[in-house]
């Protein structure tokens, strides 16, 4: 019998999940879960849903079939954009404003924490200087990194990473793997899609291999 702090507490639990796009199925059924300090590793081809997958948990598709359920907090009118942050592969930032503006805005809209604050958040990803460097004017590689920061500074227990290695150099996917064993280390979790290009980052992880459905 597996001692009780063995298990991790299941942060979001998926039972026969299915999303049909033009009532094509796209996946599914789908059963899995991740807990406190563990990371769930989504593999598969490119076109196989991945993407798909993680919008559908972030709340921006609903699902044809099949059930999600976050793990309850302390306040129950919590709203699950508190709860999830997603890092998907448009920036979601504003052209027109700097980085520090960019941060601000976005911790408007989904909450932030009170520390570490947004300057050291942008020291962390390698972006001290930039405070005032509007969006637009930043390598693709910056932009993700201002993405990161914006992730660095959620209050969300769940990460949502899609492609987080995308567009980063060698530092920048050693930033990633950093933060995310830093986050589960916290009592955090992240569910991770990759095609297979990038190791997964060093920490508990079980691993959803998603395959095309007949």
């Amino acid at each position: 019998m597996p001692h009780p702090e063995s298990t991790p507490r299941p942060l979001l639990r998926a039972s026969g999940l299915c999303f049909a796009r033009n009532d094509v199925p796209v996946f599914g059924p789908l059963d899995f879960e991740v807990g406190a300090g563990e990371a769930l590793l989504v593999q598969g081809d490119n076109g196989i849903g991945k993407t798909t997958l993680l919008r559908v948990l972030a709340g921006l598709l609903r699902a044809d079939a099949g059930d999600v359920a976050l793990a309850p907090v302390a306040d129950s009118d919590a709203r699950d954009a508190l709860r999830i942050a997603y890092l998907g592969h448009l920036p979601a930032h504003k052209a027109d404003l700097g980085a520090v503006e960019n941060l601000r805005f976005l911790g408007g809209l989904h909450g932030q924490r009170p520390r570490p604050g947004i300057e050291a958040a942008l020291h962390l990803v390698g972006l001290a200087g930039y405070e005032d460097a509007l969006a637009r004017t930043l390598s693709a590689g910056q932009r993700k990194r201002l993405s990161l920061a914006r992730l660095w500074l959620s209050p969300a227990s769940l990460w949502l990473l899609d492609e987080p290695y995308a567009n980063l150099d060698l530092s920048g996917i050693d930033l990633v793997n950093r933060m995310v064993e830093a986050h589960l280390a916290g009592g955090g979790a992240a569910l991770v899609t990759t095609h297979g290009a990038y190791a997964a980052p060093p920490v508990r992880t079980r691993l959803l291999q998603m395959e095309r459905v007949a």
